[in-house]
């Protein structure tokens, strides 16, 4: 059996990049794909929110990646099936029957996105020493995020280099969709020489043990109330995150700011995600010192209240750089401030004997409180325009703020055992 800790220098930073890059593509990339080829925000809304399907159903195929096969051969599989996916949409967005194709493909690519998240972790808990996982947790947190930079904003900034210079924006993506598969196939490749074999025999407990791990989780105390908090904790960021770069996107006559691809990508992909990062990296310092309860409600006011500056670019109509910048940036840092804590939160309600199925059960119903509003997103946008849409947010972290004093937690949960967890 190959030792532990082999070549993880290599392999961690590698393999979350990985992780992260399908995911901004399917769930963000894909908002400005549609927007720029020519779809209504209520579909873009509607229909790539429903990516988000396959994470929150994960927690039931979990168990057979488990117990089937090894962690490495699925996730090297489901990488390969990724790039094929994208591969699929990137011939599909120049034809009559883009909407279909590309949907289709964007699907295929979402169950195998989170089937690769499912085996990777795995992998990551089972290749490396309880020592080790926590040292390389910066290091894996920091090549998702560079995934989400390159994501969100270098292929981003391809496209929109690339409407410029063909003058056509399906062909753009076209291209654009076709190179990322490539960079997938890529970075499949270095993953299989890369990632030590390391296999792991585990006997299958059956259907009983897989309803005794349901049972006690939906048994937890206060579950009830920790299930309603997860499904409304980003209740605004979860339109917000849909109807913002249409937004930018959109021209004046449309209520939106008239913003180019280009500097999309370049806002949101790098400063945004920067910002993002400051933010989660300080929130996770705090709570460390401090523990949960402590920073919970400050927390939770740092991720909602600068949507008021969306709201006020809305109204006023204002698009300088600056006002954008600053915008998005402060929305930015302020989302992963305030998502510190809500992962947090999570972990503490996975712990006991089943904390790994239990932490796939949170994040399930994680995704599908950004599933489900994001659906609406769209429709609601075109009721209200711009202006109303933005404030429908800000308001919408009314029912969060309501169920935090009946959500619990142990005191000082945060400090020391988080810190080990996270």
């Amino acid at each position: 059996m190959t030792p532990k800790d082999k070549k993880a220098w290599w392999w961690v930073p590698s393999l979350y990049f990985t992780q992260g890059l399908p995911y901004v593509l399917v769930v963000t990339v894909s908002v400005i794909m549609y927007k720029q080829i020519g779809l209504g925000n209520a579909e873009i809304g509607l229909y790539t929110s429903w990516l988000y399907l396959p994470w929150v159903l994960k927690p039931l195929w979990s168990p057979w990646v488990d117990l089937k096969g090894t962690k490495r051969r699925w996730f090297l599989w489901m990488q390969l099936l990724i790039a094929l996916a994208l591969f699929g949409v990137g011939l599909s967005v120049p034809t009559d029957v883009f909407l279909t194709a590309t949907l289709a493909c964007f699907w295929m690519a979402a169950f195998a996105s989170a089937t690769n998240d499912i085996a990777s972790d795995g992998y990551y808990m089972i290749a490396l020493s309880e020592k080790k996982q926590s040292f390389f947790v910066g290091l894996r947190s920091t090549f998702y995020r560079l995934a989400m930079i390159t994501g969100q904003g270098l292929i981003v900034i391809l496209a929109g280099f690339l409407e410029q210079r063909l003058g056509d924006p399906a062909r753009a993506w076209s291209v654009t969709m076709v190179f990322t598969a490539f960079l997938m196939l890529l970075l499949t490749v270095g993953n299989f020489f890369a990632t030590p074999v390391y296999e792991v025999n585990r006997t299958p407990e059956g259907g009983q043990g897989f309803v005794k791990v349901l049972r006690d989780f939906f048994l937890k105390p206060g579950i009830g109330w920790a299930i309603a908090f997860i499904l409304s904790y980003r209740l605004g960021e979860s339109q917000l995150v849909k109807m913002a770069a249409p937004f930018l996107l959109d021209t004046d006559s449309a209520g939106g700011l008239n913003y180019s691809t280009e500097a999309v990508g370049t806002i949101y992909g790098t400063l945004g995600i920067l910002f993002l990062s400051a933010g989660g990296i300080l929130g996770g310092i705090l709570i460390s010192r401090d523990g949960l309860k402590k920073w919970m409600l400050p927390m939770l006011l740092a991720l909602n209240l600068p949507n008021l500056l969306y709201a006020l670019l809305a109204w006023t109509g204002e698009n300088s750089l600056w006002a954008v910048s600053g915008t998005v940036i402060l929305e930015q840092f302020g989302y992963g401030f305030g998502f510190a804590a809500f992962l947090i939160y999570l972990i503490y309600i996975s712990q006991g004997p089943y904390k790994t199925a239990h932490y796939a059960l949170a994040t399930g119903f994680m995704a599908l409180g950004m599933m489900l509003p994001g659906m609406a997103s769209g429709f609601i946008q075109e009721s209200l325009g711009y202006p109303g849409f933005f404030l429908w947010v800000v308001a919408a972290a009314l029912p969060s703020l309501i169920l935090l004093k009946y959500i619990r937690y142990p005191r000082d949960f945060g400090k020391k055992s988080a810190e080990n967890d996270v």
